[in-house]
């Protein structure tokens, strides 16, 4: 896959990923936001939590075992760490979630995947 199929699948992957949000509730509040520290893909609110959400999208689920890992993680808490003070008020909750994608599947959504 080139490098441009990949930023297609990646960008196509975060635009169901927000939808799918949509749907559970959640409105979008930020995407592809960058900072020193790292990227974030969607920023979510449902309520009186934040999400900082990492999207993973591959061909096959087994594919998406291998997507996300600790150091990935911890990237995007430490960009949710720079970017909370512009999302989030002192009341309401942050959390890292995970919303991976395979084909043909339903995206699945890991909340507090970052326990860190």
């Amino acid at each position: 896959m080139t490098r441009e199929q990949a930023e297609r699948r990646g960008r196509r992957g975060e635009w169901l990923a927000a939808w799918f949000l949509r749907l559970k509730g959640y409105r979008i509040l930020g995407k592809r936001l960058r900072t020193p520290r790292g990227e974030v893909d969607l920023v979510a609110k449902r309520g009186r939590t934040i999400a900082f959400v990492e999207v993973k999208t591959r061909d096959t689920e087994a594919e998406l075992s291998l997507a996300i890992d600790e150091r990935r993680l911890a990237r995007v808490a430490a960009a949710a760490e720079m970017l909370s003070a512009r999302f989030a008020a002192r009341d309401e909750d942050i959390r890292i979630d995970v919303i991976l994608i395979a084909r043909g599947k339903w995206p699945q959504h890991i909340e507090n995947a970052w326990l860190g």
